[in-house]
């Protein structure tokens, strides 16, 4: 009987940056990698966040034997508190990653009933057919690792998010000895992070964010606002070390910064002198070149504290003449514009800004061409699946591995959904599965859809046109012309006479003699028909035409 073979399925973070999920299946045993969340773009309108679609786990839920976790970004952690009480499995992930997913959770009020694992490097993890053992890697958060999956029908190696800095600010450098072992003894298939699969070079160090930071710090002026990501550890640790040594103060502000220091500082991954971290309570009567303040919204999220006090909207805290803000992050694509009008915000303000085109206080957390290439030659894998990235950066990465000697038909870019089936001797796309996106808006997961989206693109771009047409409660005839209420369409004063002119047809369009009016839904067509092509005919606009009956 011929062996099952090993299906490699990703339900997202292939052809996008974000919302990051990887299943493995054999046989009747599924392993997760990730369960992340990808911000929305521009087109999305009202959404919040974008999660994975999970429909086809949803019916193999007792196949499924844990989730592992990478690391603790929004990207590869933010949809647990949405799927988890739909699947009800196990998370295993590594001390501060857990920590960090324990926050989520608690501020999502989704804890109930998880199971968190700790997962140590270099132990190895049983679940079903796969031994699942975590190994380092260096990547703008401490604790994040790769892994080494043993599958009945080989070994496969998930880089996780990493670079290779042998400088660290926290935790180990990548373990390229381990690696290297593997290579030696024969992997199947490398699946390897392509986010900057198109910069050439090497990425440069934390510790040259170090260095800056503690510069802007020393030659300050006044008050330093630092916004990055609550979950960068090693930059707040970074800040602390410079305000140690520069006798300043650092104030934490924003409740999932607070939450992530808190939980860092009772781990131990975050070291904190004597009198370092101050409360909000303490800045009363404290010079201005004494304070750093350390706050969410580099990613210019509108509730964040950099956001309202750009748009001098938060309660406690108002930007001066004479501060510096220091943006420690580089913004999520499609994020761009926002963060420029939140630096344009503070600057009229009279702030200095410093972000990373004017000064190396951020370093992104991937690894470069000369790192890929590295990690594909110390590897050396059978078969090559580029993960991470939009489709550029998968087909660069795809370039990369061949240029390293990987043949061209071992290397597969795969989108969501694909299907890739691997055994020893072969592996091929057989199939395509539904994974679109799922969107959250407010309390309601996965309930809009694209209709949804494309009723609200339409009242975005052309406005909302209201017909309400009154009928005679016993003989069902039209009372009088009907009332025609529009926003966000035309100006009504402006338009006065062509808004009358549509009330007259919509009466004409209704008005047939003596006889009662025909049914609401062909009423309903009529109105909406006649109204769109006059409408067209004198803006070349197409607005939201909504006909309401009122029986009188």
């Amino acid at each position: 009987m011929a062996k099952p073979r090993l299906k490699i399925i990703p339900l997202g973070g292939l052809s996008e940056i974000g919302k990051n999920m990887m299943v493995l299946e054999y046989a009747d045993d599924i392993l997760i990698i990730d369960a992340g969340l990808m911000f929305p773009e521009e087109e999305m309108l009202g959404i919040d966040l974008v999660i994975p679609d999970i429909n086809y786990l949803l019916d193999k839920r007792e196949k499924i034997r844990g989730i592992v976790i990478t690391h603790g970004h929004e990207d590869h952690v933010g949809a647990l508190p949405f799927i988890l009480p739909q699947l009800d499995v196990p998370i295993y992930a590594t001390k501060l990653t857990r920590g960090l997913i324990q926050v989520k959770l608690k501020e999502r009020k989704a804890l109930t009933g998880a199971v968190l694992k700790t997962a140590q490097f270099g132990a190895k993890i049983k679940l079903g057919k796969f031994n699942v053992e975590f190994f380092p890697v260096c990547h703008s958060i401490p604790d994040s690792a790769g892994l080494i999956i043993e599958t009945p029908v080989g070994t496969i190696v998930h880089s996780g998010d990493f670079k290779l800095d042998y400088t660290p600010v926290s935790g180990e450098p990548t373990a390229l000895s381990r690696l290297a072992q593997l290579g030696g003894e024969g992997v199947l298939l490398l699946m390897s992070d392509s986010t900057y699969s198109e910069l050439p070079g090497y990425t440069p160090s934390e510790r040259v964010v170090g260095e800056a930071l503690e510069r802007v710090i020393a030659d300050a002026p006044g008050r330093v606002i630092i916004t990055t990501f609550s979950s960068l550890v090693s930059r707040i640790q970074q800040i602390i070390d410079a305000a140690a040594k520069h006798d300043r103060r650092v104030f934490i502000i924003g409740r999932s910064m607070s939450d992530n220091v808190k939980m860092a500082l009772e781990l131990g991954y975050l070291h904190s002198p004597e009198g370092v971290l101050a409360r909000l309570d303490e800045l009363k009567g404290l010079a201005h070149n004494r304070i750093i303040f350390v706050t969410t919204g580099s990613q210019g999220e509108p509730t964040s504290a950099l956001v309202r006090m750009a748009n001098r909207d938060h309660k406690q805290l108002k930007i001066n003449k004479g501060d510096t803000v220091v943006i420690s992050a580089t913004p999520i694509p499609g994020n761009e514009a926002v963060v420029n009008r939140t630096v344009d915000n503070l600057l009229k303000q009279g702030a200095r800004v410093l972000y990373d085109k004017i000064l190396p206080v951020h370093v992104h957390g991937h690894a470069s061409q000369e790192e890929l290439k590295l990690l594909l030659n110390i590897v050396k894998p059978k078969f090559f699946v580029p993960v991470h990235g939009e489709y550029r950066h998968l087909s660069y990465h795809a370039r990369l591995a061949s240029s390293v000697g990987i043949p061209e038909d071992n290397i597969f870019v795969l989108e969501d959904g694909d299907k890739l089936e691997v055994n020893p001797q072969s592996a091929r796309i057989t199939d395509k599965i539904a994974a679109s996106n799922v969107y959250v808006d407010g309390l309601s997961v996965g309930d809009i859809g694209s209709v949804v989206l494309r009723d609200r693109r339409m009242l975005s771009k052309d406005g909302i046109v209201m017909v309400i047409i009154a009928v005679n409660r016993q003989t069902g005839k039209l009372v009088g012309r009907p009332d025609i209420v529009s926003r966000g369409f035309v100006d009504t004063r402006e338009a006065k006479e062509m808004l009358d002119e549509s009330r007259d047809l919509v009466a004409n369009a209704l008005d047939h003699g003596n006889d009662r009016l025909a049914d609401w839904s062909f009423v309903n067509t009529k109105v909406k028909d006649t109204l769109n092509k006059y409408y067209y005919d004198q803006t070349r606009r197409r607005p939201m035409v909504l006909p309401f009956m009122v029986k009188v």
